[in-house]
């Protein structure tokens, strides 16, 4: 037997000795804590692997891509250390990046308020139905996001499921128009994204203590009191993850406006789009990329800050 296992298994068997009772040798408890903590990067490398081809790798490219000059007719494009293109893409979209930060703005809000009394009712009050009627609000997500997003233009064309009806009935004129406005491509992203702001936040509620509730109420709070001082807080970190979670891949969206808006509701997705599929101008497409990554980043973090995320300090806070 080589030496080096006949080592292991002396470490190993003084390890079995030590849970009989007797007191393992403290070289035996080193030998263990270093297993276990292979075992635990063992069990976090696939993961990672994973995150570093399908993430680091691609981001270095963008931001690699995002420093070359030159054009495809003209010799192909050479990495060059071009920071100019930074200033040239923020300002040829900053229209449509603050329209698509309004629009996921707008799209967060209402998500939030949709979702929060849905996952608030269904956490307290559904009982044994809440694992049915939570698969329910997960039910659009067995449906693809673009047919999702198609069907909303059968339900708001102007001769609609929903505005032919109402215009039958007299109820509206004939010009009235949702489709192809910015109406339609924030009602688009809100019911797109719904799912995504229940999901955490249903987590949260779910995991809040009942008897907390009952405690304030026996300390003569109010429904209402109860629900801002305990709820409301203990709430916080699945509010927070329902925003990062909304707001930003709904600023990065293209398809909403795309199919339900028109060139007036242009948003920076389509722009990065067009620019990477349509016009081949890779540096810039690159860029933009590159740009609204770092202002998400920042609308994350200043959300976490705000927000925060551990359940005992924003309970204390409030």
């Amino acid at each position: 037997m080589p030496q080096d296992q006949s080592k292991d298994l002396a470490l190993l068997t003084a390890a079995v000795a030590g849970q009989s009772g007797e007191e393992p040798p403290k070289r035996a408890d080193q030998f263990l804590a270093k297993r276990r903590s292979r075992v635990a990067y063992g069990i976090l490398a696939p993961g990672g692997i994973y995150l570093m081809l399908a993430f680091i790798v691609p981001l270095i490219l963008v931001v690699y891509t995002s420093l070359q000059s030159g054009g495809l007719l003209s010799g192909g494009y050479q990495f060059t250390w071009a920071f100019e293109n930074y200033a040239d893409a923020f300002a040829s979209s900053k229209t449509f990046i603050a329209r698509a930060l309004l629009y996921s703005a707008l799209a967060t809000v209402l998500t939030i308020l949709l979702a929060y009394p849905m996952a608030y009712w269904i956490a307290f009050y559904a009982g044994r139905w809440k694992s049915t009627l939570f698969f329910l609000i997960l039910v659009p997500f067995f449906v693809s996001f673009v047919i999702r997003t198609v069907q909303w233009n059968f339900i708001l064309a102007d001769d609609g499921l929903l505005f032919g009806f109402l215009k039958d009935l007299g109820l509206l004129p004939d010009n009235f128009r949702v489709l192809a406005g910015p109406v339609a491509v924030v009602a688009g992203i809100t019911y797109n994204f719904l799912p995504f702001t229940a999901l955490p936040l249903y987590v949260a509620l779910d995991r809040i203590d009942k008897g907390l509730v009952e405690a304030a109420k026996d300390l003569y709070a109010t429904k209402f009191e109860a629900f801002r001082k305990v709820v409301l807080p203990l709430s916080f970190p699945g509010l927070f993850a329902a925003l990062v979670l909304t707001f930003v891949p709904a600023t990065g969206d293209y398809v909403n406006s795309s199919v339900l808006g028109s060139n007036r509701t242009t948003m920076v997705g389509q722009v990065i789009q067009t620019k990477f599929l349509t016009e081949a101008d890779y540096p810039e497409a690159a860029a933009l990329s590159v740009i609204l990554m770092i202002g998400m980043l920042v609308i994350a973090l200043a959300y976490a800050k705000v927000l925060g995320t551990e359940d005992s300090t924003l309970a204390a806070a409030a």
